[in-house]
């Protein structure tokens, strides 16, 4: 029952973070989960499965209702994900946890190099 709880607490924190800032499982849970002890194939498996489900619908809905959704991007993004997530899951498969873990480490630190540095 702990584990539950314990998932309820990050799952808040990326919700806010989510909202706030509109950044997916990846940059909260996934860390999360792995700090956790998960492996990197469990701690990525187990975050997609929580957001398979309508997760964002309540941020979606406040943004919608502020007229701050652009529909036509958001619409293609959702099927290159759901194709994407396909083909990067089959590609991950074949991929070592140190392999999947280092790879991640460097794309976090890409994206905080760009808004750390590059941002005006």
């Amino acid at each position: 029952m702990g584990t539950v709880f314990i998932g309820i607490g990050i799952g808040v924190a990326a919700g806010v973070l989510s909202g706030l800032f509109g950044i997916g499982g990846g940059i909260v849970i996934v860390p999360a989960l792995v700090f956790l002890g998960l492996t990197q194939k469990h701690a990525t498996g187990t975050s997609l499965a929580a957001l398979v489900l309508p997760v964002g619908i309540l941020g979606v809905l406040e943004y919608a209702h502020r007229h701050e959704v652009e529909w036509k991007y958001a619409i293609g993004i959702a099927v290159g994900l759901t194709v994407g997530a396909f083909f990067g899951a089959a590609f991950a498969g074949k991929l070592s946890n140190l392999v999947l873990r280092r790879a991640f480490g460097g794309l976090m630190l890409l994206v905080s190099l760009r808004f750390l540095i590059f941002s005006k």
